[in-house]
């Protein structure tokens, strides 16, 4: 089997693993994958570019799709063929988050593609449960965002989402885009994209976005406040990570709302008293967003983006995908991550070429 093995710093080989035994062969309660894509996750950069990587050598690669190659000894939910996305969490299953619903929150998970081999190879061996089935009107590119598409779900399900009302979403990448639409699919009333960019702004409004706002221009937060007849908004999800953005939340919050952090950030990040002060006097529920999962596993954000992508309600925009690469050429996908501002969108690697 080929694979794109990341064996230290910047150093990651297409090259053949499991030379002596061939294929891996899925055990009890297992399925074997034939990958289609995976696209690189913001997390697998510095795996590869940087020092996070778990062990060497691995293969990483978790938001993935594929059909089902082999069923192992005692799979009964799926069959020989079918199209699937892969679920990258292993929770244990049996610590007190766990035996809650809040697999998330697991301390002694594995994860597939960072610290058990992943999907930038020709196959992977997943547990049964970790395969979420999808119809031939779900493409394979769409199976390979099922993960950032949950992530998304995740964030909005973390707060009391009541439709009717006005929706902030903070970072108008990939999840910001898929935040948005889950709002409409849930019933918003409003709900408005803030970025600095123009094509993800319009990119919002093709997707269905009431109003995209640059947040370069000096009269954005007027712009948002005319949106809410002066209020704020009831819901307002940071996508981005940005210390911009965490504090502009605070900002743009009505009184009593829900404010959500979806995004992961990377610096650390000071409030002023009057910046902080914000939470006080507005009495806004503050909370934060890890991975996608829910009770019974994977959970509903699996089941709803299956059955939405299906519908055509969450909507898939090919600018979503800034190019696909051959497992072949998975060093130089890696190599663009270099050039800062170089990649916008997800690079998909595509295991069948």
């Amino acid at each position: 089997m080929k694979a794109g093995v990341v064996h230290g710093i910047e150093d990651i080989r297409y090259e053949e693993i499991f030379e002596e035994i061939g294929r891996p062969a899925p055990g009890k309660g297992q399925v074997l994958i034939k990958v289609k894509y995976t696209g690189i996750c913001g997390s697998d950069i510095p795996r590869v570019n940087g020092d996070a990587c778990h062990f060497f050598p691995n293969v990483l690669g978790h938001e993935f799709s594929g059909t089902i190659e082999e069923i192992g000894e005692g799979v009964t939910t799926l069959s020989k063929g079918q199209r699937v996305s892969g679920v990258p969490l292993v929770p244990c299953m049996e610590c007190e988050d766990c035996q809650k619903g809040n697999y998330s929150l697991c301390k002694h998970y594995s994860f597939i593609g960072s610290r058990e081999f992943g999907s930038f190879a020709e196959y992977v061996v997943v547990p049964e449960k970790n395969a979420v089935p999808f119809e031939e009107g779900v493409s394979f590119e769409q199976g390979a965002f099922f993960e950032p598409a949950t992530v998304a779900l995740h964030g909005l399900l973390r707060v009391p989402f009541e439709g009717g009302k006005t929706v902030a979403i903070l970072g108008g990448g990939t999840i910001g885009m898929f935040v948005m639409q889950w709002a409409k699919i849930f019933g918003a009333k409003t709900t408005v994209v803030f970025d600095i960019a123009k094509e993800r702004l319009d990119l919002g409004k093709r997707l269905g976005a009431t109003a995209g706002i640059n947040t370069l221009e000096t009269n954005f937060m007027d712009q948002a406040m005319e949106l809410t007849n002066g209020r704020g908004f009831d819901y307002v999800f940071e996508t981005a990570g940005n210390t911009v953005t965490m504090k502009m939340a605070f900002e743009l919050a009505a009184n009593k709302a829900n404010v959500c952090f979806v995004g992961t950030p990377t610096k650390e990040i000071t409030f002023t008293v009057k910046e902080w002060e914000n939470m006080n006097r507005k009495e806004f529920n503050l909370t934060g967003s890890w991975m996608s999962y829910s009770a019974p596993f994977p959970g509903k954000e699996w089941k709803l983006t299956a059955h939405y992508f299906k519908t055509g309600d969450l909507k898939f925009d090919d600018s979503f995908i800034f190019k696909k690469v051959p497992l072949s050429h998975i060093d130089e996908a890696f190599k663009m991550f270099k050039t800062p501002g170089m990649v916008k969108g997800k690079i998909l690697i595509d295991s069948e070429s």
